[in-house]
This record gives structure tokens, C-alpha cells and sequence, in this order.
């Protein structure tokens, strides 16, 4: 149950379309789930407004299909699994209605909800071999309703495409940027924006950036202010911070 359900359910309550008892049993209804192999938080979403996500890496496609079946149950109209192989997805597209995204190895169970997010998201990435990193912050910004613009392969290498983009940086709510290498391109935007910029480095690039270490470093020491970083390859990490700045009224 998420917070919207709770103001539902709280609304219902005082037009006299449910009592209070019921309400009650509502509220107090398995605040975890044990699976065995995973206990089920039912109450992510009424503590932080965005119900709990599945992180498939280490997981069996058997496990997955449980949660998902569990969270259904529990009515929950969307399931982002992040982190999932090609296997996984056709694992449990056996049982469960499933979108899965390879390049971002994003799989969405369930509807994908209408954006009522404030503003846009722009997710923004130096270079081409950045994509599956920012496409699993896209994905999972738009799994938690918000509307996103990519602007890809917009690298400080070639200033001018960055340049041309000027128009979606201003109007931006906020924005990720995403970028291995020397990680220039956070601060860069975070120069030009108005908005909160998150930095995501990725492990892209040759020896000396040491796997993303390179461009964390860069970023965590960037000039530019209003300018935050999460970890190296952390696309899901950065989306999820996006849609509760986008959230925020």
C-alpha cells in the first residue's frame, strides 16, 4: 500500500464509504511477507511513498516470479525488477506479464503508471557506451511515473551537442547526468542548469579511470554547484533520487 492509497483509504473513511474498523485492519495487514528466501517489505510504500523494488542480481528466476506473484496479491499495480539478465526476464514472463528492457536490463511487471511527476526528467550521458547505465535510470524514473527526456551521447568531446540541447537543460526539473572517463559532463551541466543535478560515473573508459573511480572522483569534487553524485554505475540509485525531487511539491 502506498501513500496515495492511504489518502484513499482515508478519504473513503470520512465520506462513509468504509469504517474505521475496516480501515483499521487495513493498515495493520502483514507489514512483511515471509517467503522464505525474501520477507517482503507491504510497507515500503506507506513509509516512503514507492513500494519496495526488486533487485534481480543473485536472484532465480523462481524467486522473482514468488515476489512478483506476492506483491500482486498485495495489489500492487507495478514491479520494477532492476539488474536482470535476458534469462531471468524469459523466466518469468513464463507466469507473469512482464516488459523487459535488455539495454538497461530493466524488467516493469504490471502497468506502467501515467507520469504525475511536477516537472521532466533529463537524463543526459557523454557518450554512447554510457547507455545501459542511463537507460536504467530513465527506465526506473518512468516505472515511478515521471516523464523523461534522453539527450544521449552529449559529451564535452564535442561541446556543440551539449549545446544544442540548451532548451530541454533549462526547462528541466532535474537532471542526470551520466558519464565515465574524466566525468566532465556533470559539471558542465551543473554550470548551465537551474535544477538539482545528479551525477551518476560510470566504469566506462580506459585503464587510468580504474573502472568509473576517475570520473566518481571528478564528480565528487566538482566546481559547479547544486551538483550530487551516487555511485559508480548506479543508474537505478540516481532515477529513484530523481522522481523524489520531481515528487516534491
Amino acid at each position: 500500500m502506498e501513500q496515495k492509497d492511504i489518502r484513499r483509504l482515508l478519504e473513503e473513511v470520512a465520506r462513509g464509504q468504509v469504517s474505521v474498523d475496516e480501515a483499521v485492519l487495513r493498515l495493520k495487514e502483514h507489514p512483511f511477507e515471509d517467503l522464505g528466501y525474501a520477507k517482503l517489505d507491504h510497507h515500503r510504500g506507506l513509509r516512503q511513498g514507492v513500494a519496495e523494488v526488486i533487485y534481480g542480481a543473485g536472484k532465480t528466476g523462481e524467486q522473482v516470479r514468488g515476489i512478483i506473484r506476492a506483491m500482486k496479491e498485495h495489489g500492487q499495480k507495478t514491479m520494477l525488477i532492476t539488474r536482470m539478465s535476458p534469462e531471468m526476464a524469459k523466466e518469468v514472463q513464463i507466469e507473469h506479464e512482464l516488459m523487459y528492457f535488455a539495454m538497461g536490463k530493466i524488467g516493469i511487471a504490471g502497468e506502467m503508471p501515467k507520469p504525475d511527476g511536477r516537472g521532466k526528467i533529463v537524463v543526459a550521458t557523454g557518450g554512447t557506451s554510457d547507455m545501459p547505465v542511463a537507460e536504467e535510470a530513465a527506465l526506473t524514473a518512468e516505472a515511478l511515473g515521471n516523464e523523461v527526456v534522453r539527450l544521449y551521447d552529449v559529451g564535452v568531446a564535442g561541446l556543440h551537442r551539449l549545446l544544442a540541447h540548451l532548451e530541454e537543460i533549462m526547462q528541466a526539473e532535474v537532471i542526470i547526468a551520466i558519464a565515465g572517463m574524466e566525468g566532465a559532463l556533470a559539471s558542465v551541466i551543473g554550470g548551465l542548469a537551474d535544477c538539482p543535478v545528479i551525477a551518476v560515473p560510470t566504469s566506462v573508459g580506459y585503464g587510468a579511470s580504474f573502472f568509473g573511480l576517475s570520473a566518481l572522483l571528478s564528480m565528487l569534487n566538482s566546481c559547479a554547484s547544486g551538483v550530487s553524485v551516487v555511485n559508480i554505475d548506479n543508474g537505478f540509485g540516481a532515477g529513484y533520487l530523481a522522481s523524489m525531487i520531481n515528487h516534491k511539491h
